[in-house]
């Protein structure tokens, strides 16, 4: 039995209720955006989806898979070697393609707004499929090592159980190379691109707003609205809440990170130790990012808020109209 704190008492709540609250969120933000109704092109529907998809995967590999069926149901066959070294490559996966899905939304909006002559091309419902697949296939190509990483932790009647990192793992230039490649993929990169995109197109925004403010002020259309700058404003509030939230939700992950690299922290003295509670605050808040899109949608989207409303009612209005 581990040692109960705090923390894990808060963990023993945060993830049931983490699953049963993003699992659903998710879902039915997936079947909001598939119909098509909440005014947004069809390849920013096609971003959202994709993400909503992907963040779906992580709270069912992640949350549910990982960590809440082995706690609370010990000893099956999700706690053998090959389950859970499966698992981790497929979590991984997900978390990977849920991480890289949002840089790739970023960056579609970043040449959507900053790129005029690039966003005819880009822009475009085929070419988000095709960078969606290229993402997802690589990302899940570059995970299956983790498979071999793990060996058992110990073996009864011939069935391997638990799993810990292997020796060739820490030793074998090849894993070394491999682990940097993972941490910089994710969550570094992704880290360091997303605060360079939204950079840069606050940049781009400021010095065309200024242009266009001094055009309107040339033809004497002070007081005039001007429809194309607020259709990027929507376009903005939604790129800058979905970066904001996922640079928010992974800081303290990757300035654990960082902190673990540069002190050489790699093992806990108990579960009090400040270094295990900082990681694991950063990876319930990580894991948290998987399920704020939807409540982002609600906040800064009156199609999406209609829609969910009209389908949060569908029930009562069919047992209503049976009645009558």
């Amino acid at each position: 039995m581990r040692e109960a704190t705090i923390l894990h008492q808060i963990e023993d709540i945060y993830y049931p209720v983490l699953a049963a609250v993003g699992i659903p969120v998710n879902l039915m933000a997936i079947v909001i955006l598939s119909r098509g109704k909440c005014r947004l092109s069809r390849c920013i529907t096609l971003y959202l989806v994709a993400m909503a998809t992907a963040d779906t995967m992580v709270i069912f590999t992640d949350v549910i898979l990982y960590t809440i069926i082995p706690f609370h149901f010990p000893g099956t066959y999700m706690s053998t070697t090959p389950a859970i070294s499966l698992l981790l490559v497929l979590l991984s996966a997900a978390t990977d393609v849920s991480v890289w899905f949002t840089i790739t939304f970023t960056f579609d909006r970043f040449v959507a707004i900053s790129c005029q002559k690039l966003r005819t091309k880009y822009c475009t419902t085929e070419s988000a499929t095709v960078v969606l697949t290229a993402v997802s296939v690589v990302l899940s190509l570059k995970n299956i090592p983790w498979y071999f990483i793990y060996e058992p932790e110990y073996i009864v009647d011939n069935v391997p159980w638990g799993v810990k990192v292997s020796s060739n793992y820490l030793t074998e230039s090849a894993w070394l190379a491999f682990d940097c490649l993972s941490i910089i993929l994710t969550p570094f990169l992704p880290f360091l691109l997303i605060l360079l995109l939204n950079a840069l197109t606050v940049r781009h925004i400021l010095v065309s707003g200024r242009i266009r403010r001094r055009l309107q002020q040339c033809n004497n259309n002070e007081d005039h609205p001007d429809p194309e700058m607020e259709k990027r404003r929507k376009s903005i509030i939604l790129l800058f809440s979905i970066s904001g939230s996922f640079i928010l939700l992974w800081m303290t992950n990757v300035l654990y990170f960082i902190y673990r690299r540069i002190a050489n922290v790699y093992v806990y003295t108990s579960v009090h130790d400040p270094s295990y509670i900082a990681e694991q605050t950063g990876y319930m808040l990580q894991l948290l990012s998987s399920c704020t899109n939807t409540c982002i949608y609600v906040v800064s989207q009156t199609r999406f808020r209609e829609q969910l409303r009209d389908a949060l009612m569908y029930p009562f209005t069919v047992v209503v109209a049976w009645f009558r």
